[in-house]
């Protein structure tokens, strides 16, 4: 970020190929439309390109980068006044990532089942917290709440997913970042 700052432009190029791909995972999650989480990606790299001088260096990027984007797609729901609703043909069409096998691509599609069940805030913390693997304080600040918050947020989340996919007849497990539920 710094060699951007200054005005390095492969920098940008650098940061975009880092970082696209996971942000557009993660708000594909929310979107359920790959074209929307795209857009969204591309307004965040462009409010990180107009807030670039900003940018605290002593500061991780990561954190500020995904909390454009969360305010971004907040900003996106509220002008849709509510939360968009997907047909369960919609949540099919959603690729898993990179599966390795029918049961793994089972096990996906019972997570993305789940998680569309939880509050809303829980799962954007365990999304950040699990998918994204930002820290607790790193997502704290990202979602602008304590780290006490965003911990008890992803504890109930957790809860809440072990008991769902219990439901589901999916495996249970202690999920952590990485890690397989």
């Amino acid at each position: 970020m710094a060699a951007y700052v200054a005005g390095d432009r492969g920098a940008f190029r650098e940061l975009f190929e880092r970082y696209a791909a996971p942000l557009e995972r993660l708000l594909v999650r929310d979107l359920g439309q790959r074209e929307e989480a795209r857009d969204l990606v591309q307004q965040t790299f462009l409010q990180l390109h107009r807030a670039r001088l900003d940018f605290d260096p002593s500061k991780r990027l990561k954190p500020w980068l995904y909390t454009i984007a969360m305010n971004l797609k907040r900003e996106l729901f509220r002008r849709r006044k509510r939360r968009p609703e997907r047909s369960d043909a919609e949540a099919a069409e959603r690729k898993p990532v990179e599966p390795r096998g029918q049961q793994q691509t089972e096990a996906r599609r019972s997570l993305d089942w789940a998680l569309e069940r939880i509050p809303s805030d829980q799962r954007e913390v365990i999304e950040l917290h699990w998918l994204a693997e930002l820290s607790f304080p790193e997502l704290a600040a990202t979602i602008g709440i304590s780290v006490a918050a965003a911990k008890v947020r992803a504890h109930r989340g957790y809860v809440r997913l072990r008991e769902l996919l219990g439901e589901a007849g999916a495996p249970s497990g202690n999920p952590t970042p990485g890690g397989a539920l």
